[in-house]
């Protein structure tokens, strides 16, 4: 069903830039995306423009460039560091005469291309689908002039109708699977909290090193490699910290930016084991030098997940590649750590990112009772989600009386919620 680009596929890659805040991508990336995809890209197009053209994205003229590009090297596909629409597709498939990609489409092979596990194989076939739902008539053109109008109407347009409906189904199959795997894995992490293992994530942008970190820290051998994507599947390792603590970590797929929200949707069990996370180790290549835009596009779609409130420590990767950078440790005004510089290549610094997780979690828990009114029952779940009550009682008005135990970061997060603010004021630490 899935076109697929072969290995070794010659490409041309169409870079445009538009002044629009947020339409902006980056040529280099779109470059690394196409290679670790299996393509080899003989040309680059670029050039500027106020806004996207409604037929072809570009104009008529930039089209002609690319045709002459196509035909000079013999190219089979064309690569867009853009989102098309599926009109736009067609229009260029039609005039360039080969297979034309937008950035989503490119990103979603990668990710078939990646995925290993059975349930990474079915949240990638998932957003493919929903992708491809949008773009279901490029498959009948030539039945074009029997989709609609008197005496025009015929068996083109039943079999458009036929392959929605077949596309839906498997689409309601693979969500039904994908909750059973959700339900497994809420499972895992229920086992956790009882055992009061807590999760530490690791999130970053795509090639940032996290991979490489992950097996320095557990001695795995989870796969690494230098270009985007290289890990899709996420695994989980237990890890012992200095004083007995044990805690599991996860690695997880890199985000980029304008991450496919198809892709966002699709991996949401993949995803929850970031938002239900206790700890994120947010990885930057410190060697890049748009480290900070990426760290924005982190942030961005942490936010966008759910993540964005859960506390983070910033992990300086890659410090081997920078000249007189040492590997250090940075604590806030309180002693908390902020960020670790390190090399994961190396090992160089790997004792202070330990050290800066354990003392995370050796920090001191607020001990209170709490007097709960029976309205309160959302908060009352939110503590039990976070294993702080030690022991309830129920009064004979409704009222719940509640023994809590609570680290200062969860109670802070718990009072930036409206409804819960007014509630916790009298929690405080006894000890």
């Amino acid at each position: 069903m899935f076109e697929r680009p072969k290995s070794g596929e010659r490409a041309v890659l169409v870079h445009l830039e538009l002044p629009q805040e947020g339409n902006q991508e980056d040529l280099q990336e779109i470059e690394e995306l196409a290679v670790s995809a299996g393509a080899v890209p003989v040309a680059v197009v670029t050039g500027t423009r106020k806004s996207p053209d409604a037929k072809l994205f570009v104009g008529s003229g930039k089209a002609e460039e690319i045709l002459a590009a196509v035909q000079a090297h013999e190219a089979e596909l064309v690569l867009f560091n853009h989102a098309l629409s599926p009109a736009q597709e067609r229009n260029l498939e039609r005039v360039l005469q080969c297979r034309v990609l937008d950035r989503t489409g490119l990103i979603l092979d990668i990710f078939a291309q990646r995925a290993r596990s059975h349930e990474g194989k079915l949240q990638v076939e998932l957003a493919q689908l929903r992708h491809l739902s949008t773009r279901l008539v490029r498959g009948w053109t030539h039945l074009e002039r029997q989709k609609g109008g008197i005496g025009l109407r015929g068996p083109g347009e039943t079999q458009l109708e036929t392959d929605r409906r077949l596309l839906s189904d498997r689409i309601r199959q693979l969500q039904k699977r994908l909750e059973k795997v959700d339900r497994q894995r809420e499972q895992g992490r229920r086992a956790r909290r009882r055992a009061e293992l807590p999760t530490v994530s690791l999130v970053g942008y795509t090639n940032a090193g996290k991979s490489t970190l992950f097996n320095r820290l557990t001695t795995a051998q989870v796969y690494a490699a230098d270009q985007l994507f290289a890990t899709l599947d996420p695994t989980l390792r237990r890890v012992d910290l200095p004083g007995g603590k044990r805690i599991v970590l996860a690695d997880t797929v890199g985000f980029i930016r304008h991450l496919p929200h198809d892709l966002v949707a699709a991996f949401r069990a993949t995803l929850q084991e970031t938002r239900e996370a206790d700890l994120l180790l947010h990885i930057i290549d410190a060697s890049d030098p748009e480290r900070q835009a990426k760290i924005g596009q982190v942030q961005a779609v942490l936010a966008e997940i759910g993540a964005g409130e859960i506390p983070q420590i910033e992990v300086y990767n890659k410090i081997d590649l920078q000249e007189q950078v040492q590997p250090q440790l940075e604590r806030d005004s309180d002693g908390r750590p902020l960020r670790v510089h390190l090399s994961a290549m190396t090992g160089a610094g790997m004792e202070l990112l330990i050290q800066a997780v354990a003392d995370f979690f050796h920090e001191e828990l607020l001990q209170s009772r709490l007097l709960l009114p029976p309205s309160a029952g959302r908060l009352r779940a939110a503590l039990y989600a976070i294993d702080a009550v030690r022991q309830e009682q129920v009064e004979e008005n409704g009222t719940w009386l509640l023994d809590v135990e609570i680290k200062a970061h969860n109670l802070a997060l718990l009072r930036k919620q409206q409804d819960f603010a007014s509630l916790l004021p009298s929690l405080r630490a006894e000890g």
